[in-house]
């Protein structure tokens, strides 16, 4: 196994997070794409574990002032992931590539002289576990819902980060159903519920709006505080795991149901 920087070889299986294999991520249009084309000259960095010629592990990371956190002199770990699913290549994980692939990426931010890293875990057992990151020097300084803000400092004079928070949302309007989609572009699982939504949404005609809110732009996510997240008539739709198109079509129905 070793570790390697992105290259062109490998992008298509980066931009589907290594699920070739899946219908759903199929469903999730270019956005990973675009946001990374966005980002690769913002100071995006992407790192893949391969074994045996096959893309097993990833991990992804920008620079904090592109990121859901405030903070200075810092990187944030968007994602790490090691594929764990039967299909495709098949259960990769426990072979020690999330622990080669997390410190390649503490020695990159390291020599481009950043004085700490930031991650995000779940604090329940699945997908990103906050707990993980313990093993590694990390520790918790902040929490929104169930994402845990875990840190490493590198530098005595290093500044904690935090999330930023909720700071408005959508809101009902008079006459027609409103389904405000934010999409930030670098998870495909959002991207799915966000083009299920615009597809369900076009079922309806002139009843329906859809807003796309775009949070790659820094200041557009400031304004809502608001990264992935998926809203109709101003009521947050569940997005993980991604509802079916069928689950968003209902919840769109019943509000049409309620015009007035």
């Amino acid at each position: 196994m070793e570790i390697i920087d992105l290259t062109e070889k490998h992008k298509n299986i980066y931009f589907c997070c290594l699920e070739d294999w899946s219908d759903d991520i199929k469903e999730a249009g270019n956005h990973k794409e675009l946001w990374f084309n966005e980002m690769k000259d913002k100071g995006l960095r992407v790192k893949l574990a391969v074994e045996d010629e096959k893309v097993c592990g990833m991990i992804q990371y920008v620079p904090v002032e592109y990121s859901e956190l405030g903070g200075k002199d810092l990187y944030f770990i968007k994602c790490i992931w090691v594929h764990g699913h039967k299909q495709g290549i098949g259960n990769q994980q426990r072979k020690g590539m999330g622990s080669a692939l997390l410190a390649a990426a503490e020695d990159d931010i390291r020599s481009m002289n950043q004085k700490g890293v930031a991650a995000w875990g779940i604090s329940f057992p699945f997908w990103m576990k906050a707990s993980w990151f313990k093993k590694y020097g990390y520790k918790k300084v902040d929490k929104n819902g169930m994402a845990v803000l875990m840190w490493k400092p590198f530098e005595d004079d290093a500044i904690p980060p935090q999330w930023i928070k909720e700071k408005k949302r959508p809101q009902k309007e008079k006459g027609k159903v409103i389904v405000s989609s934010f999409v930030n572009g670098w998870c495909p699982v959002q991207n799915t519920t966000h083009e299920r939504a615009k597809r369900a949404t076009k079922e309806f005609g002139d009843k329906v709006e859809f807003r796309e809110i775009k949070t790659s732009i820094p200041n557009v996510f400031c304004e809502w505080g608001i990264s992935d997240a998926l809203f109709v008539d101003g009521k947050e739709v569940r997005t993980g795991p991604p509802p079916s198109y069928e689950k968003i079509r209902k919840i769109i129905a019943k509000s049409v149901k309620r015009i007035k």
